[in-house]
């Protein structure tokens, strides 16, 4: 996480040289550690206004292929990064990971869960757009691989982004959700 806070924070300081407005577009598992970052780079440059647009990668690749403007965009999907280098919105050379995290299945206290073939048990299921939302392309992939997703499939509650998921399992309206470990830190 510290090569991640290092690196965005040279990104913006490189950015902040050009401009008085840095803009981010970043993916929604990435809030918190953004925010942070944004909160100790204002204390430390007054004169540039830091702008965030949290959402799902897909979500923030269509706005920015789309011509919104973004001087660094933190995908939680290297697919959404290529993309938008193959279109040329990214600066030449500049794709790389910055972190790494990995799916987890989170629910309520008591939830009776242990491995990931208990889930069929399960009466909803949480987890991000696989369209938009690269957590949610991954818990399908997981559910293939484990031969489960045929049985589960109509379970499935479809969320805009991994923080939904999330909240959905918090509330009630799923049992349990797929989340980046990250955000299953939040839960309550």
């Amino acid at each position: 996480m510290r090569s991640f806070l290092a690196a965005l924070f040279l990104l913006s300081t490189l950015n902040a040289a050009f401009a008085a407005e840095v803009r981010l577009s970043v993916a929604a598992s990435m809030t918190d550690a953004a925010r942070q970052l944004v909160a100790a780079f204002e204390k430390r440059t007054k004169d540039v206004d830091v702008l965030a647009n949290f959402a799902a990668s897909g979500a923030l690749a269509r706005q920015i292929a789309r011509g919104a403007p973004a001087d660094i965009f933190i995908s939680a999907d290297p697919r959404w990064m290529h993309h938008l280098d193959d279109l040329g919105e990214m600066a030449p050379g500049k794709v790389r990971p910055l972190a790494r995290n990995s799916l987890v299945f989170v629910g309520r206290k008591g939830l009776p869960v242990d491995i990931l073939p208990d889930i069929v048990r399960l009466e909803r299921i949480a987890l991000g757009s696989p369209q938009s939302v690269p957590a949610g392309r991954y818990a399908v992939q997981s559910l293939k691989n484990a031969g489960l997703h045929q049985r589960v499939r109509e379970k499935l509650v479809m969320a805009k982004d991994v923080r939904q998921a999330l909240v959905y399992a918090e509330r009630g309206a799923a049992d349990g959700a797929f989340v980046y470990r990250t955000d299953a830190r939040l839960a309550r």
